[in-house]
C-alpha cells in the first residue's frame, strides 16, 4: 500500500469510528507505529484529523461531518455537564435561541420549566424535545432540512431571525480556534448560526474539548463575540487563559 492509500485508509477509518489508534492501524496495515504516526502527522498538517495520545480524531470539513447518530452516543457525560452548566447562565432571558446539534439540545433540555420561555430553534429533535414543556413556547424556524443534523437552513430561516430580538443564544461549532474563530463545515449552518449571533443580546458558546484548536470549512464567528464559554475539564488549563483572554468567561465542567 503507498503513502497516499495508506493515509486515505487510516482517514477512512477515522471518519468511520469516530477515532483511530496507532496500534491498532499498524497490526491492520502491517507497518510499524512510527509509520502510523507520520501519516497522521501529516494528516494533522492538513487539517484532516488531530492527534492524540495514542492515535488521532477526525476533523469535520466541508467534504465530511458527522451526523446525529455519532454525536449522540459520543462524550454523553461531558455534554450533560456541559448543558447543565449552560443552562446555569440563562439569567432573566425570556426568548432564547438554541443552536443545532446535540449539546445544544441538551442544553435545552435543562433550561427551567418553573417560568415562561420562548425558545427558537432549527432543530426538530431540540423542538420535540420541547414541545411537551407547558411553559415553553417552541418556535420552529422553517427552511430547507438537512437529513444528516435534523435541523432547517436557507433564506427562509434567515429571513424568520432577522424579525426578532432575542435575549440569549446557545451556540456551538464544529471548530473553534483562536486563530480562526468558530467554524463549520456547510456554509448554509453557518449563515443561520451568524444570524442567530447578529440577533441575540447574549451569546454562549458550548462544545466539548475535541472542537478546540479545529478549523472547519465556513467561519460564522470570533472567539470575542462570545459572553462565555462553557466546556469539559480535558481542555488544558494553559489553553483556558489563552481563550479568556480573547473576551469570554471560559467555564470548564
Amino acid at each position: 500500500m503507498q503513502a497516499d492509500e495508506r493515509q486515505r485508509h487510516i482517514l477512512d477509518r477515522a471518519r468511520e469510528h469516530g477515532r483511530v489508534d496507532v496500534a491498532d492501524i499498524a497490526t491492520e496495515l502491517n507497518v510499524a507505529p512510527e509509520t502510523v504516526r507520520r501519516d497522521l502527522r501529516l494528516l494533522d498538517e492538513h487539517g484532516l484529523v488531530r492527534r492524540t495520545h495514542g492515535g488521532a480524531t477526525p476533523v469535520e470539513t466541508a467534504g465530511f461531518e458527522t451526523g446525529l447518530a455519532y454525536r449522540s452516543t459520543s462524550r454523553v457525560q461531558q455534554k450533560r455537564r456541559i448543558a447543565r452548566a449552560a443552562a446555569e447562565r440563562l439569567g432573566d432571558a425570556e426568548t432564547v435561541f438554541v443552536d443545532e446539534g446535540i449539546t445544544p439540545q441538551l442544553v435545552a433540555e435543562e433550561l427551567p420549566t418553573s417560568r415562561p420561555l420562548t425558545v427558537v430553534t432549527a432543530s426538530l429533535p431540540t423542538a420535540a424535545a420541547l414541545s411537551a414543556v407547558p411553559t415553553t413556547t417552541v418556535l420552529l424556524l422553517g427552511g430547507r432540512l438537512r437529513g444528516r443534523t435534523m435541523a432547517t437552513v436557507d433564506h427562509w430561516v434567515l429571513r424568520m431571525l432577522g424579525e426578532m430580538v432575542i435575549d440569549l443564544a446557545y451556540v456551538g461549532a464544529n471548530g473553534i480556534s483562536r486563530e480562526h474563530g468558530l467554524t463549520t463545515p456547510d456554509p448554509a449552518v453557518g449563515a443561520v448560526k451568524a444570524k442567530a449571533m447578529e440577533v441575540s443580546r447574549r451569546r454562549v458558546f458550548v462544545g466539548i474539548h475535541t472542537k478546540f484548536g479545529a478549523a472547519s470549512f465556513s467561519r460564522f464567528a470570533e472567539v470575542g463575540d462570545f459572553e462565555a464559554i462553557v466546556t469539559d475539564t480535558a481542555l488544558p488549563p494553559a489553553e483556558v487563559s489563552r481563550y479568556a483572554a480573547l473576551g469570554p468567561k471560559v467555564i470548564r465542567v
